[in-house]
């Protein structure tokens, strides 16, 4: 008999993975595959949906569309199994690169970790075998220190001439201290307005309660206008044809609005406060505050007007301390407050 590891050993063929199911259809069948199959929060989901969509395009060796050319941008049609192809890493590092260049490391670092999560979960169901992203690395992302606005900012914001659906989109982000996505996914239903205070499904799949202020309590009513059920912020139009129905209004067929589009609209309204000493000819290539801002904002105002950690844990809905550390450093307004009334000049003249 031969010795394992012999010049004469036997070599046994290498076992293939049987799949659990019958493979999906197309690379835009699987991405729904894995959003059900994997247990993806409802108010996860359009972010995965938007990330994966994105990689369709590299994944098929063409740059993913940016900026207004993605809106309405068809993604690619092609098989699951194209993902083997051996020739596909070293294209996809390239365009992952180029990608890298043009978004912020955040963004790129996300869209590649659920990129992963996806692409792992369809090896284990037998579907594929590699993984083209080997290789590509997480961009290092520095922490940015100026990500809460500024209580002049926040001021400047609500004083914007906007639609009555952003007023209320982005004053209930910023008193609830809620993720937009969880926000989005609202129905008129979820609402208690008497309490100031909706049942969202959080990240995991809990379902938790937001709370917010008078702000948003005088605006609701109009927006809702005599409404009862389906999605709390609804886009200007007729919701399209093949709209899931859990999407779509069932007293004026518009549908939900969606993150990308509500984050454009955010970006746009928001250039000229992000960018104050820009001309009017460059602000259209400058970027807006993003939603997230709002969120990170109203927990960094708390933390500086001295709400307790048990509280700004209630209301983050983090599970640990450490998680809030990113918003518990005080604001650029707050340092400022902190500086003046330590001036020795100015106490002299105050006396």
């Amino acid at each position: 008999m031969t010795e394992p590891g012999s010049r004469g050993a036997l070599r046994l063929p290498r076992a293939r993975v049987v799949p659990l199911s019958a493979p999906p259809s197309s690379y835009t069948a699987a991405v729904e595959r894995y959003l059900t199959g994997a247990g993806i929060a409802k108010s996860s989901a359009r972010i995965y949906r938007i990330s994966l969509t994105t990689w369709g395009w590299m994944l098929v060796g063409e740059p993913a569309p940016t900026g207004p050319a993605r809106r309405g941008a068809k993604p690619p049609v092609f098989l699951l199994a194209a993902i083997n192809d051996p020739a596909l890493p070293e294209v996809l590092a390239e365009l992952a690169a180029a990608r890298a260049d043009e978004m912020d490391a955040d963004t790129v670092n996300r869209e590649l970790s659920i990129a992963r999560k996806a692409i792992g979960w369809w090896q284990r169901q037998g579907w594929i075998d590699c993984d083209p992203t080997n290789g590509i690395e997480r961009r290092p992302a520095p922490p940015d220190c100026t990500k809460a606005l500024a209580e002049n900012q926040i001021a400047a914001l609500w004083r914007l001439d906007v639609a009555l659906r952003e007023k209320t989109f982005w004053k209930m982000l910023y008193e609830s201290a809620a993720r937009a996505d969880e926000v989005l996914c609202l129905n008129v239903e979820d609402l208690y307005p008497q309490d100031k205070r909706g049942r969202i499904t959080a990240k995991g799949g809990a379902t938790e309660w937001i709370h917010w202020q008078s702000g948003t309590a005088q605006l609701l009513p109009r927006l809702i206008a005599g409404r009862t059920r389906g999605p709390l912020f609804l886009t200007d139009r007729k919701a399209p044809a093949g709209t899931p129905t859990l999407d779509v209004c069932p007293e004026t067929g518009r549908a939900r609005l969606s993150y990308r589009r509500a984050e454009e609209i955010f970006v746009e309204n928001t250039r000229l406060l992000a960018n104050p000493l820009a001309s009017p000819e460059d602000i259209e290539n400058l970027d807006g505050f993003t939603l997230h801002r709002l969120r990170h904002s109203a927990l960094t105002h708390d933390a500086e007007g001295g709400t307790s950690t048990p509280m700004l844990l209630a209301r983050s809905r983090h599970a640990s301390v450490r998680s809030l550390e990113r918003y518990a450093r005080p604001g650029v307004d707050a340092v400022a407050r902190h500086v003046a009334e330590r001036d020795p000049a100015a106490r002299r003249r105050n006396r």
